[in-house]
């Protein structure tokens, strides 16, 4: 424990407050294998009561300073949303399969509509989410999710990646800042130049992985097409070129992975390590990030070879893992917050998020 002084000279307590994760793989099982069961058995309508359970193990398993976090939607609310947007969906391709040209109008309205399912979700996630009876928040609107998460990812894009620290930069700070907890604000500014510091060996690793993988891809093709022209085992060559070619994606395909990785490893660090809650409360995180690329590769290799059975252990894995390496700051108690929200509105907006795979999560 050590002090900090304010502006006034006094000294305020400071202390380092860690995040634990205490759920086990074997009681997760258990609560995964009912939730797959019965989903199953209902053709899918359980799926809600299966998220609610859950996500209240996880949050309940979450531990800071002594207190868990808390999930409060209700299964209701999750069937609710799920009805709405699998109902939006059907209708979608119900229309676009007997009117074609149709899909030219949704696709625009589409991705007009998409900001405003990302910030219902987001508003919904926090406002069902509590820490000590006190709830969050999200009050970001609109226009700012348009800017923030879909310019900016139509900017990393167009850029071939080399601008994702700006997008990084541009979509956290607006989720973040956005972010409330008891009323009292979040703050986050991440330096633009540490993400790029750690954008630099992904794209490193990515470029050199194509080059590595591209030079002889084309090397053996113009040997098959010299060997083709002299008509020396053309059935072979064919194959064993397709081969090739298919052994060079996969390649390319794990380099991606892996980068993908490390970047999203590496921007978790400096974005909590530039997060304040409050102008008071900093948090701190040290996530290792091969050691996060690694877990999540053999979580998913472990996943397929156990035909999905090794998934809670995966799940508690990682969620270890991510808890063990953040931790917050503390100045003067955290008792203090009142929670401000009543309404935790409707699941419309996270369901769509969970269906479209959308993970804002850091």
């Amino acid at each position: 424990m050590n002090y900090i002084s304010t502006a006034q000279g006094a000294p305020v307590e400071s202390r380092l407050e860690q995040f634990h994760f205490t759920g086990k793989a074997g009681e997760y099982f258990g609560v995964w294998i009912v939730n797959v069961v019965l989903t199953i058995l209902t053709l899918g309508i359980y799926s809600a009561w299966a998220k609610v359970r859950r996500e209240r193990y996880f949050h309940g398993s979450t531990f800071l300073a002594g207190s868990s976090f808390e999930y409060h939607a209700s299964p209701k609310q999750i069937l609710i949303g799920r009805i709405i947007v699998f109902a939006l969906f059907l209708a979608y391709n119900l229309i676009v399969t007997i009117f074609p040209l149709t899909a030219v109008v949704f696709l625009p309205l589409f991705l007009i509509a998409m900001p405003w399912f990302i910030v219902r979700g987001l508003r919904f996630n926090a406002r069902v989410t509590s820490y000590r009876n006190v709830r969050f928040d999200f009050v970001g609107g609109y226009w700012g999710a348009f800017k923030a998460i879909f310019l900016a990812s139509l900017v990393a894009v167009m850029s071939l990646g080399i601008m994702a620290p700006f997008a990084s930069r541009w979509a956290w700070r607006y989720i973040l800042d956005n972010l409330r907890y008891g009323g009292r604000p979040f703050d986050s500014d991440p330096r633009l130049g540490d993400l790029y510091r750690q954008w630099l060996l992904p794209a490193a690793l990515t470029v050199l992985g194509f080059g590595l993988i591209l030079v002889p891809a084309v090397l053996y093709r113009d040997a098959a097409i010299v060997l083709l022209a002299k008509n020396v085992a053309p059935d072979h060559i064919i194959g064993a070129y397709y081969a090739a070619i298919y052994g060079c994606l996969i390649a390319l395909g794990l380099i991606y992975v892996v980068a993908g990785l490390l970047y999203r490893a590496g921007v978790h660090n400096v974005v909590l390590n530039a997060t304040v809650l409050d102008g008071h409360h900093r948090f701190v995180s040290h996530l290792g990030r091969g050691r996060y690329a690694w877990i999540a590769i053999t979580n998913f290799l472990a996943t397929i070879l156990t035909l999905g059975l090794a998934r809670p252990w995966a799940a508690v894995r990682v969620a270890r893992f991510i808890a063990a390496a953040a931790a917050i700051q503390v100045r003067g108690p955290l008792e203090d917050y009142l929670s401000t929200v009543s309404d935790t509105g409707t699941a419309v907006g996270s369901e769509f998020m969970e269906m479209e795979g959308i993970s804002l999560g850091i």
